[in-house]
């Protein structure tokens, strides 16, 4: 092979990442801070509500794989049940609140956060020989945040968030966009994942070279695709490619 760039899925690949979404800690602590904003909905109310308005935008989305927006819905809740008292608030408070909560809850609903074990190990071997990227299903508001806080922030060039497209993987477009950040082009790119969906089928599609990482996590199966390489330690990558 010959690869002149590496792009990566982030969680279930090198993030080892475990949230609740549906958690009662989560909409009772939304429903909470509802209250101080005038707006009074029990954590149930909060929860239907959530799910029914990400189901809508999905179902309103013209996209394959649509992406949803998780300050979006939580505008859509603001906006339908505000009160006179609402409306007194700062307008700079009231354009805030979305995204605090799309970050607050994401925070609450999470039980792990870190990484798989030799993920800064191959990163640091490949950093400087390779153009790296990342090409992730997350929301905008939460997933930057989440790379900074284990550590990965600074390896990649592009970093592609399905939540700043509208659409998620498998859809092509994404790992295109990686393709032209790394300016490189698909055959001569190696793609890393967990989901055999998701990753492997769509990075294929793509034109991309693929690698199977068998963690914890992902669909292990889809149709007859089968990666390039499959592998359970993160460290056979940099055998792969030559390092």
């Amino acid at each position: 092979m010959d690869i002149r760039a590496v792009a990566f899925d982030a969680n279930g690949t090198l993030v080892r990442m475990l949230t609740e979404d549906g958690a009662d800690d989560v909409f009772r602590a939304a429903a909470h801070f509802l209250t101080y904003q005038g707006i009074d909905l029990r954590r149930e109310e909060v929860r239907d509500l959530y799910f029914r308005i990400m189901s809508e935008q999905q179902h309103a989305s013209p996209e394959e794989h649509p992406e949803f927006d998780a300050a979006g819905i939580w505008r859509s809740i603001i906006n339908a049940h505000k009160t006179a008292f609402t409306r007194t608030l700062p307008r700079a408070k009231l354009n805030h609140m979305p995204l605090f909560l799309a970050e607050m809850c994401r925070g609450i609903s999470r039980h792990r956060l870190g990484l798989y074990p030799h993920v800064l190990e191959v990163l640091d071997a490949l950093r400087g020989r390779y153009p790296l990227a990342l090409v992730t299903d997350a929301q905008s508001t939460y997933a930057r945040g989440e790379l900074h806080r284990v550590g990965l922030l600074g390896y990649f060039d592009p970093i592609v968030v399905s939540g700043d497209h509208g659409y998620r993987k498998p859809d092509r477009r994404l790992f295109q966009f990686a393709l032209d950040g790394m300016a490189v082009a698909a055959e001569n790119a190696l793609y890393v994942g967990n989901d055999m969906h998701r990753d492997i089928a769509g990075a294929r599609e793509a034109g991309l070279k693929t690698v199977m990482f068998d963690s914890d996590q992902g669909n292990k199966a889809y149709m007859d695709c089968v990666p390039d390489y499959t592998i359970t330690d993160l460290r056979d990558l940099l055998n792969i490619i030559g390092i």
